[in-house]
């Protein structure tokens, strides 16, 4: 007796985001922490670009700063208690 194959459910595509930056890495900086907290979960892990927009020169550049705000203790690395 053969058992049924059930097909899988397909992803919704996220929507395609403008860059916030503009593909522009210049205007990341360390030192705008409200900035950075919106590309951080509360783990403290980056979102994804696809979630955020972010390009990918961008996406590098924003991990880089995230990781200096973390080491100035100007962002924590999660907050959870």
């Amino acid at each position: 007796m053969a058992l049924k194959r059930t097909k899988k459910k397909k992803m919704k595509a996220l929507p395609k985001l403008p860059d916030p930056f503009k593909g522009n890495p210049e205007l990341i900086n360390y030192k705008d922490v409200y900035k950075l907290k919106k590309f951080v979960t509360t783990r403290g892990r980056l979102l994804h670009p696809q979630r955020t927009g972010v390009s990918p020169k961008c996406q590098r550049k924003l991990a880089v700063e995230v990781k200096k705000a973390r080491f100035m203790a100007l962002l924590p690395y999660n907050e959870l208690i």
